[in-house]
């Protein structure tokens, strides 16, 4: 896909002002911050005595599940609460280019943190001989579920000026579509429903197709899921700031 000139106008507009605040410098910390004891400490990373990075993205899900939210709850309730909204839609661009532009600004910013925990992939080199195939399949896999996390909070964020209430709204969201494939609730439905709607529910799950990717095996499914997840939620995203426009 080529991204328009207006779209990576947005996206370098909208990175830039992350770095503008304290903000994103804070995120980063509290992100690399919480990836080390979830690893390390609660992953029991060296009592495991294995070399591999699953403690590490086993908990991805759950990072995400609250500090998504925080990063995409300012995407558009901001410009709506500051008016700029009105603004921004009377430059020389699409409505599309504005919702692509500011989503993959904030995918970016994500990918930047993600990137910057390199150093527990060096250390897992340096103690044992891991598979480097998996978990380099697994940082796409968490990489593109982050862009879930995100499509799903800037279309919610779209509908309020409050970024509290656009934060508790999208992390509830989430939260669903996370535990869409635990065992607990595909187990509850399993015992009553037909095995073709379990499947399907499970199938709706960041879980489900996430663990696949975890385990090093890239099947075009997985991928096809969070690409047309993330099209859809940025596809209701344009029909809900076009509503809001009528208003």
């Amino acid at each position: 896909m080529i991204l328009s000139p207006q779209t990576l106008a947005v996206a370098r507009r909208e990175l830039g002002a992350y770095f503008a605040t304290p903000v994103a410098y804070v995120f980063i910390v509290i992100f690399l911050f919480l990836a080390g004891v979830f690893t390390f400490y609660v992953g029991a990373f060296f009592e495991r005595g294995q070399a591999d990075l699953l403690p590490f993205f086993q908990f991805h899900p759950w990072l995400y599940l609250f500090l998504i939210p925080a990063i995409s709850m300012r995407l558009w309730s901001e410009e709506r609460k500051t008016g700029t909204v009105e603004l921004l839609m009377t430059l020389p661009l699409t409505l599309g280019d504005a919702v692509l532009g500011k989503f993959l600004a904030a995918w970016a910013f994500t990918g930047i943190a993600l990137a910057l925990t390199f150093p527990i992939w060096i250390t897992v080199n340096y103690l044992g001989d891991p598979d480097n195939t998996i978990i380099l399949v697994s940082y796409l896999g968490s990489f593109l579920m982050a862009g879930g996390f995100l499509a799903i909070g800037a279309c919610i964020s779209a509908t309020t000026k409050n970024q509290v209430i656009a934060f508790v709204v999208s992390l509830v969201v989430c939260f669903l579509f996370v535990l869409a494939g635990y065992p607990v609730v595909l187990d509850f439905f399993s015992g009553w429903a037909p095995p073709a709607l379990v499947q399907a529910i499970g199938s709706l799950s960041f879980l489900t197709h996430y663990s696949a990717l975890t385990k090093g095996v890239v099947d075009l499914r997985d991928v096809l899921y969070f690409a047309a997840l993330i099209g859809f939620w940025l596809y209701a995203n344009t029909v809900v700031i076009e509503l809001k426009k009528a208003e």
